[in-house]
């Protein structure tokens, strides 16, 4: 807790009432006009902190179910949402939109969860039928977090993150500005992510195969500013999928 002189009138951060004096109580550039406001203010913001951690803790353990079924989801999952956090920064500030981004990228294929072990492990190949089930997955996923009201448009992401700029997509077809602009920049990671990690039928390739694949598809899979923003953060891109690793979100 800080003290300040300023002839400057400012608002109290807490209730808002217009200070007069000189010396107010300050913290983080906000001010308060008494104790009481400072204190609630602060009281207030750990209470926030609490509800963000329980926030959280839900998000991951929905994932941490999905991943009884398909053991690799949990780190691709965690991988994806962290990547695609390296893209969304360079367009969002807000931390409260930000985990909306991160969380949506997470929760991606929730609603998995929903389709039948005889499809969803199946180790041949999809018939037409089963594919119509398993295209479901996104609408289904929406269906299960999009009443959750601090996952309301994390779930916007889940329904969207298989649709295509070009509209090829599914399930609707959504194209260009329509797709929610955290499931675009999620489209790119998320391929990022599949060329370069194993798959049951194949080993991992590089980084520089997976950059060809998403240079190639922009404008027509790619929003070609998703693909830009991922040309500009390369490096730390190519240096995260190199290591296997993810960094701990940050909203701040």
């Amino acid at each position: 807790m800080n003290t300040t002189s300023s002839h400057e009138a400012v608002n109290c951060h807490w209730c808002d009432k217009v200070l007069e004096r000189k010396n107010t109580l300050q913290r983080d550039g906000h001010y308060f006009c008494c104790e009481g406001c400072y204190l609630g203010e602060f009281d207030s913001h750990m209470q926030q902190q609490d509800r963000d951690a329980t926030y959280m803790l839900l998000a991951e353990s929905l994932v941490r179910a999905l991943d009884t079924r398909e053991h690799e989801t949990g780190l691709h999952s965690k991988r994806v949402a962290c990547h695609t956090l390296v893209l969304a920064r360079q367009f969002i500030d807000d931390s409260a939109e930000l985990r909306q981004v991160y969380w949506g990228a997470l929760l991606h294929d929730i609603g998995k969860i929903a389709i039948p072990d005889s499809i969803l492990l199946k180790k041949g190949k999809l018939t037409d039928a089963e594919w119509e089930i398993m295209r479901s997955h996104p609408q289904r996923g929406y269906d299960i977090i999009s009443e959750i009201p601090f996952l309301a448009e994390a779930a916007k992401i889940v329904l969207c993150h298989e649709e295509h700029y070009d509209g090829q997509g599914y399930p609707e077809g959504t194209l260009e500005e329509e797709i929610p602009w955290g499931a675009r920049l999620f489209a790119v990671i998320d391929t990022l992510d599949a060329i370069t990690n194993d798959r049951p039928y194949r080993k991992g390739m590089s980084f520089d195969v997976a950059k060809d694949e998403i240079v190639k598809l922009s404008g027509k899979q790619f929003d070609p500013k998703a693909v830009g923003v991922f040309l500009k953060e390369e490096n730390t891109l190519r240096e995260m999928v190199e290591m296997k690793c993810f960094l701990e979100p940050d909203f701040g």
